[in-house]
């Protein structure tokens, strides 16, 4: 009888343990991991099988670039999958923040999968059409930010935080809605830029992934957001498993994308990567510090801007080719020096942005 007593009370003891985010943030990071590793090799021959030669390469991109011909993109397809199994197999379900992220991801994936899609049947390096494609990137988030805003508390809603600064709130009101639909919409873009060598983006977004988990689990638990003297915002503790989904998903395809890539994520990847880390700024009332954590996705945007503005103002280019990798490129630097740079700079970014939880 005292054997079955202490039998039962193991048995719960152990249930007990997929009560706590950071057990099942492990688990998906482990699920999504193995998911991918496992799925991996059967997508990438059917992608290859399907596309036939491949995603197109840019005819004015580094000459370097060429030998990547024939290499199936579309990666992006297999990162949503681990994510979203790992996601629905280990986070809590009647979490509203966790279905608006995992929306946000699957729609941004659907519209970055049209356009891989039209870039592989017509074999040219445009696809989707900007404006239409802003278009239902912009519907998404709206309907992202709204379902956000209604999630929040009186004294949060419609305010922005602000980094370095303890109780510090802007009130945008309704324009909070807009500004949320150009951080969601701006991350998913500029994570697309930054998808341009092998290994490249992926990285970055499983830091900012990393980073982004340990602020959703400190912003969602009322003790350590108390002692942090930061915004409490009950509920996005959970998001921190859909973070541990995207670092072990993107553990899995940096296995395959690693250099020489044997797949490219392609804008059904970039795009949907983006949106996630977006409206998990969003979410957490770290919009700011996404632009911190994220500095590399904004100095690629940036590179392009500047790029463009100058180029129409002046005749003249600013950088030998943008975004800003293509640049380093083009000055000598070979790509996975660039990447692993590139990596290290991500690196001291994410530290940065998580010392502005200490410093307020």
């Amino acid at each position: 009888m005292l054997y079955e007593l202490v039998s039962f009370s193991d048995q719960i003891n152990i249930l007990n343990v997929f009560r706590y985010i950071t057990f099942r943030t492990g688990g998906a990071i482990f699920t999504a991991l193995l998911f991918v590793l496992l799925f991996g090799p059967g997508i990438i021959a059917l992608l290859r099988l399907k596309q036939g030669k491949g995603q197109p390469i840019r005819e004015d991109g580094p000459q370097s670039h060429f030998s990547k011909k024939g290499t199936p993109t579309m990666g992006g397809l297999m990162i949503l999958a681990g994510v979203t199994v790992a996601t629905l197999l280990w986070a809590d379900l009647s979490n509203a923040y966790v279905w608006i992220v995992l929306f946000v991801a699957l729609a941004y994936g659907g519209i970055g999968f049209y356009d891989d899609y039209l870039k592989v049947t017509k074999q040219q390096s445009s696809g989707f059409g900007g404006r239409a494609r802003l278009g239902l990137e912009f519907l998404v988030a709206a309907v992202a930010v709204y379902f956000l805003v209604q999630l929040s508390t009186p004294d949060l809603a419609g305010k922005l935080a602000l980094p370095f600064f303890k109780t510090a709130l802007i009130d945008l009101g309704l324009f909070f809605v807009v500004f949320g639909m150009f951080i969601i919409v701006g991350a998913g873009n500029a994570v697309n830029l930054t998808d341009g060598l092998d290994g490249l983006a992926i990285v970055p977004v499983m830091i900012a992934a990393a980073t982004f988990g340990l602020i959703a689990y400190l912003i969602g638990n009322v003790r350590f957001a108390s002692y942090l003297q930061i915004h409490h915002v009950a509920g996005t503790g959970e998001l921190a498993v859909i973070c541990g989904a995207l670092i072990g998903a993107g553990l899995g395809f940096l296995w395959f994308n690693a250099p020489p890539a044997m797949i490219f994520m392609g804008d059904t990847g970039s795009l949907a990567l983006g949106g996630a880390l977006g409206a998990i700024a969003v979410a957490t009332k770290h919009e700011i510090v996404l632009a911190i954590v994220g500095g590399l996705f904004v100095l690629e945007t940036l590179s392009v801007i500047i790029q463009v503005a100058s180029f129409k103002m002046t005749g003249r280019r600013v950088f030998r080719m943008a975004p800003l990798h293509h640049h380093f490129e083009q000055k000598g630097w070979h790509e996975s020096t660039v990447v692993v740079r590139f990596w290290i700079i991500s690196v001291v970014l994410a530290l940065v942005g998580l010392a502005t939880l200490k410093l307020r």
